[in-house]
């Protein structure tokens, strides 16, 4: 009789936490980003200068926890061929998993636009949190989609 009442206090107190640890991953942190009519997006020009780009639709998460956790989406008029020739691409851009409830951000698909030179990534703010840069991935529709993710010689750990 001891060892049931023990074990049902193990399996319960398992189940709480693996339940708040859940919670917390998917809900817990996140905020949505009040983003006004007028915000702009930057991107990194060639020239080393922020530029601002044109943007509609523009929804987004963050959390105060961790840099890592902004993700956005929008539309954006310019093309990837006006883009490209005005903006620094971004090598090895690498989408980070988005909470399930924020269902713009698919970070499979994104990843594997990227990898077929479907979708371009370019460096929108470099350092925004210490060794932290902020990445926009834009589709050929215009379709466009901004994380954070650790520098490329950090995350190698060069």
């Amino acid at each position: 009789m001891n060892g049931k009442l023990v074990g049902g206090f193990l399996v319960s107190s398992a189940l709480l936490a693996g339940g708040t640890m859940y919670y917390l991953q998917q809900y817990g942190y996140y905020q949505e980003v009040a983003f006004t009519a007028t915000t702009e997006f930057m991107l990194t020009a060639l020239s080393g200068q922020p530029a601002a780009i044109p943007v509609a639709g523009l929804t987004g998460i963050d959390a105060t926890s961790s840099p890592l956790r902004f993700r956005a989406c929008f539309t954006t008029p310019l093309n990837q061929a006006t883009l490209t020739k005005a903006f620094t691409l971004y090598d090895h851009a690498v989408p980070l998993n988005a909470p399930s409830w924020f269902t713009c951000f698919d970070a499979a698909r994104i990843g594997a636009a990227l990898a077929s030179g479907e979708a371009v990534a370019f460096l929108s703010q470099a350092d925004i949190s210490p060794d932290i840069d902020r990445v926009v991935a834009v589709f050929p529709t215009g379709q466009a989609y901004a994380w954070h993710q650790l520098q490329p010689d950090v995350a190698s750990g060069e």
